[in-house]
Parts: structure tokens; C-alpha cells; sequence
């Protein structure tokens, strides 16, 4: 009998689509996604180890993506299986995805005008609520929302590079916009350890700390891809005409700049 790989039924193959063969690790994404979102609600509300579950799920978040996106390096790289056709279908599938973080974050955002535009009686009624002492917008904020949009302008500053076939300057972009995501998400957490309220001080805190922290996971996940797409210019694995997971992640990050400017505006300045 005749056993076929996966190059060679490539081969024989009438079609321009990519059948995408058996994968554990879309699976064991999910299940450590939610042990994380489940450990760290429990270790939130105190539960004794709670932590040490959270930090085996993140552990099984970021292997799973690990070994995920080595299979779709291979795949897009080696094997030849993202033709014209499928890319077009990946851009539309990561297109959609950002919709659906750009509805999660107007959910955020309705429940902060909920409460900032007709703040209840429990609230003082005013906003912010009576006791808090919001961050100062032309402080941290202000130096946090220059480096990130830096980080946006030598991002695309990378991108072009590597469309005119500068492999340098591809690089020091895509270095200097990892730099420059580290040092937002430093300072986020000094602004956190430095904020006179908390996430318990009433909806004001709530909404802050769920808007601005749900942002900083996405700066760090956008970071995680940006730090692959450097390594595959690194190795030679995107090319002038064929960087679609390095496009992805510049699409990615360059939402993350958009949602921190409506953030800065509506929760930092407007809010305080």
C-alpha cells in the first residue's frame, strides 16, 4: 500500500485550497485559554494556589501558540500550502477577528459612558466618583500613548522596508517597535503599582482596569507576533512578496494604536 505524505498528496492536488490536516493544538489552545480565564478568576477571589494555576495555563497558552504557529510557519513556508487563493481567505479571517475585538472593546467602552455620562446617586453624582482620584492624563499616559504610536510609525517604517526588498531596515523596524511595546507595557504596569484606586473601588475602577488591562493583553499578544514575524525575516522566511503572517501582525498592532487613542481620549482625559 501506498502511504502519501502531506508534500506528496501536495503533488497530486487539482485544486488551489489547503485541506488542513489533523491538528491537537486548536484544542489544547481552547482548554488552556479557558484554565487561564477560570484559574485567574479564582485567584482574583482568593482561592488558595489559585495562582499556581494561572501560571500552568499561561504556560499552556503560550506552548500551544508555540507549536500552532510552527505548524503554520511550515505550512506557509515549506509545503507550500498558502497559494493566492487561501491568503485571501487568511486576510479575510484575520479582518474579522479584529472586528470582533474592535465589538468587545465598544462593549468595554458603552459600560464606561453607562456610567460616566449618568452617574447614579451611589456615585455622588459625578463623575469621576466621589473619593477617586483619577491618573493624570499628561503624565504616564500621555508618554505611554507617544511610544506607542511611535511603535506604529516603525512598524510600517519595516513593513515598506521589506516590500522594497531593504532586509535591514526591515529588521531594525521590526526591533526598534518591539523595544517600544515592551516599554509601553513596563510602564502600564508602573502605573498600575503607582494608582491611588484599584479594580474593587466601584465601577469607576472596574471600568479603568478592564479597559486599559484588556488593551495591554493585546499589546502583548501583538507583541508575541511581532517577535515570530522578526524571527521569520531573520531567517529568510518572508520575502518582499510573500509576508502575510508579518502583514497580519502589522494590521493587528495597528488596531491596538487605534483603541489606545480612543482609550486615552475617553477614559484618560475626558474621564478624569
Amino acid at each position: 500500500m501506498l502511504i502519501m505524505t502531506k508534500q506528496t498528496r501536495s503533488l497530486f492536488q487539482d485544486h488551489p485550497f489547503h485541506l488542513v490536516s489533523p491538528s491537537p493544538w486548536p484544542l489544547n489552545f481552547c482548554i488552556a485559554i479557558f484554565s487561564l480565564t477560570s484559574s485567574a478568576a479564582l485567584a482574583m477571589h482568593g482561592f488558595e494556589y489559585g495562582y499556581i494555576t494561572v501560571y500552568l495555563a499561561v504556560f499552556g497558552v503560550v506552548t500551544s501558540m508555540l507549536f500552532w504557529f510552527r505548524d503554520i510557519v511550515s505550512e506557509g513556508t515549506f509545503l507550500g500550502d498558502h497559494t493566492t487563493l487561501v491568503q485571501v481567505g487568511l486576510n479575510m479571517g484575520v479582518i474579522l477577528f479584529i472586528a470582533s475585538e474592535a465589538l468587545l472593546f465598544l462593549a468595554i467602552f458603552w459600560a464606561f459612558f453607562h456610567s460616566a455620562l449618568t452617574p447614579v446617586v451611589e456615585l455622588g453624582s459625578q463623575w469621576p466618583p466621589l473619593g477617586i482620584e483619577p491618573v493624570n492624563p499628561f503624565e504616564l499616559p500621555l508618554l505611554n500613548t507617544v511610544i506607542l504610536l511611535s511603535s506604529g510609525a516603525t512598524i510600517t517604517y519595516s513593513h515598506h522596508s521589506l516590500i522594497e526588498g531593504n532586509r535591514g531596515g526591515a529588521i531594525i523596524g521590526a526591533v526598534l517597535t518591539v523595544i517600544l511595546a515592551i516599554i509601553f507595557t513596563g510602564f502600564q504596569g508602573v502605573e498600575y503599582n503607582v494608582s491611588s484606586f484599584t479594580i474593587s473601588d466601584g465601577v469607576f475602577g472596574s471600568c479603568f482596569y478592564f479597559a486599559t488591562g484588556f488593551h495591554g493583553a493585546h499589546v502583548i499578544v501583538g507583541t508575541i507576533f511581532l517577535v515570530i514575524a522578526l524571527w521569520r525575516i531573520y531567517d529568510y522566511h518572508l520575502t518582499d512578496t510573500h509576508h502575510l503572517g508579518f502583514e497580519a501582525g502589522i494590521l493587528y498592532w495597528h488596531f491596538v494604536d487605534v483603541v489606545w487613542l480612543f482609550l486615552y481620549i475617553s477614559v484618560y482625559y475626558w474621564g478624569s
